[in-house]
């Protein structure tokens, strides 16, 4: 057998939460983030779906990322967000996020030895305290602006907030990148797209979303945001159906009976309370399924769910069968996803573990073999 977990992901789920995207933003250009190996759906087959969906710009992390784009054909403008390389800028024709008039500098003296004009988006800090242009902002990017062989084509910024949870800061950012606008405009700088809008702005703060929107985690079917009176586990999607794209699953290798007293897994963290049947699934911490998970989880097994026992193992974990029926070994495990009328999704994995959705997608995603669904 393969190693481990396969991810099973629903490109059509991504066209859905896409077409979700577009309609609450009026339309307007979407930057699909695509990093981290699409948060671990598989870069390169997310990106071709998005593209023949009309995405207007992917983005990626790094340099290698794009790189990795560009060699399996994709031709779609690409924006990379962090510490881009300058060669590969011009060899791969990729559009770089710049965050100083150095960077801008070295970028237009290689422009002018190559003959070509290149398209930047300059990125601002607004709040992040992380990458950035901060000071007189407008200033250095006029400055920039002045450069030979750079075309402007994006202004940048990044809420310092995920799921937008402080709205007066969120507002305070977004009237200082109203402002670096404004100074643009009266200095005659007029720039085609000005974004800083992520998911749960995408979904409730309209006024953020300037002339283009730059979601991720909606992309892959998730809302940062939380109903408060609610379990942490549930979203909120005002106004949309979101569909995780992602099912994670494994199998039974082996089914044993056990009698009571019997203690499962490194460190005998649990003992059998009761004659039971124990599976043993083809899942562990080297597949991204964390060792926080110990006696901490439940997957689903023939549409019921079923609870982790014992301490998680690097290649398997155990997991309590008793009180099913007809379990066989080779049977389909649900780790993360849809059996039957039950559910896991990542946001109820990451509250176990006290962690967030994104690593979760990403650290199962990463790890596993892909199937698509198309």
């Amino acid at each position: 057998m393969n190693r481990g977990i396969v991810a099973e992901i629903n490109l059509k789920a991504i066209s859905n939460n896409l077409s979700i995207i577009k309609s609450l933003s009026s339309n307007r250009t979407v930057i699909a983030v695509v990093k981290a190996d699409a948060y671990g759906h598989g870069a390169v087959e997310v990106s071709r779906s998005l593209v023949s969906h009309g995405i207007g710009l992917l983005a990626v992390a790094f340099t290698g990322e794009a790189k990795e784009l560009r060699e399996a054909g994709i031709n779609a403008p690409i924006l990379v967000l962090f510490d881009p390389d300058i060669e590969d800028i011009f060899t791969y024709n990729i559009t770089p996020v710049i965050t100083s008039k150095k960077t801008a500098a070295v970028i237009s003296k290689e422009a002018e030895k190559t003959a070509k004009r290149i398209d930047v988006h300059i990125k601002v800090d607004t709040g992040m305290g992380r990458l950035g242009i901060t000071g007189d902002a407008a200033k250095e990017i006029l400055e920039i602006a002045g450069l030979k062989g750079i075309n402007i084509e994006g202004i940048m910024s990044h809420f310092s907030e995920a799921d937008l949870a402080d709205p007066s800061f969120v507002m305070l950012q977004i009237d200082r990148f109203s402002a670096i606008q404004n100074e643009l405009y009266k200095n005659g700088l007029k720039v085609k797209l000005f974004h800083i809008a992520n998911s749960a702005a995408v979904l409730t703060i309209p006024e953020s979303h300037f002339d283009a929107v730059r979601p991720g985690l909606m992309l892959y079917g998730y809302s940062p945001l939380k109903k408060p009176e609610v379990n942490d586990s549930e979203l909120l999607t005002p106004n949309s159906e979101l569909i995780p794209a992602m099912s994670v699953k494994a199998r039974i290798i082996a089914i044993r009976k056990l009698p009571p007293g019997t203690p499962i897994s490194y460190g005998r963290t649990y003992f059998t309370k009761r004659d039971s049947l124990i599976g043993v699934i083809s899942v562990g911490y080297a597949d991204g399924f964390s060792t926080g998970f110990s006696n901490n989880a439940e997957v689903l097994v023939k549409g019921n769910r079923v609870p982790v026992v014992g301490r998680v193992c690097m290649d398997l974990t155990m997991i309590d069968l008793t009180d099913l029926e007809d379990v066989t070994e080779d049977d389909e495990v649900v780790i993360m996803g849809r059996q039957g009328n039950e559910s896991i999704c990542a946001p109820e994995l990451a509250q176990r573990i006290n962690t967030i959705p994104y690593e979760i997608l990403t650290s199962l995603g990463n790890k596993a073999p892909k199937k698509y669904i198309y």
